[in-house]
């Protein structure tokens, strides 16, 4: 029972996740397309749920993820081109095009940074400035990632599947859009990030401005510590 008490929270956002992915299962609109899409849920949740036993996140962190993949299914239930939302969200913006796609992957950097900012700090002891900019960058290079293997699924599956698996929608240049607004979302995490700590933490400015300097001793690596090393297995 005290065990339930002390995880009822992540009890609760899988019990929200189970629900939309059932809901997202039942009758999709190209089950081939669902089956497709569910390969990065069938990979990712394994992962969370087996690291939450030796290195679990915040709530606010399971919470953002749990939130991005509730959108991730809802996209996989009709294809990303097809959710009757995004055709709203493109009469909102005077463009033709499903939005549904965009707003996902801009979603991907606004919830998965902070989450990604988490495991930084905690196990590369991440610091000021640096713990604001490595979420970007890696949220960046997870975007591009996604959009190669994407590329490579598309390019093995049948060309209509393919085409409902992109959700590209005739844009050429779809991928690079997708991987800018990740960016961006993760940059617009990471200001709300910092605002908030300028607001809670008196610190926040003192400790970006000493990420910035480099620390007492340190000394250029490279070639020295590759010869420090050669010298040390050699016993010279």
């Amino acid at each position: 029972m005290s065990s339930l008490r002390r995880h009822w929270y992540h009890l609760f956002l899988l019990t929200v996740f189970a629900l939309a992915w059932g809901w997202s299962a039942w009758q999709p609109l190209h089950p081939d397309d669902w089956l497709l899409e569910n390969y990065l849920v069938f990979a990712a949740l394994p992962v969370i749920l087996l690291s939450a036993r030796v290195f679990p996140l915040s709530r606010i962190s399971y919470t953002l993820i749990t939130l991005f993949m509730c959108l991730h299914v809802i996209g996989s239930h009709y294809t990303y081109a097809e959710v009757p939302f995004g055709f709203s969200m493109g009469e909102w913006l005077g463009s033709e095009r499903n939005m549904y796609d965009r707003l996902v992957h801009f979603s991907f950097g606004l919830l998965l940074a902070y989450p990604v900012r988490e495991i930084l700090i905690r196990l590369a002891g991440l610091r000021g400035f640096w713990a604001y900019f490595f979420p970007v960058d890696v949220t960046f290079a997870l975007s591009s990632i996604y959009e190669i293997i994407e590329w490579q699924a598309a390019r093995t599956v049948s060309p209509e599947l393919g085409i409902a698996f992109l959700g590209s929608q005739g844009d050429i240049w779809d991928a690079q859009k997708d991987m800018l607004l990740a960016g961006l979302g993760a940059i617009v995490a990471m200001l709300i990030a910092l605002a908030l700590n300028l607001w809670l933490n008196s610190n926040t400015w003192k400790e970006i401005r000493n990420s910035m300097r480099v620390p007492e001793g340190d000394r250029a690596r490279g070639e020295a510590k590759i010869l420090q090393w050669w010298r040390s297995r050699h016993g010279h």
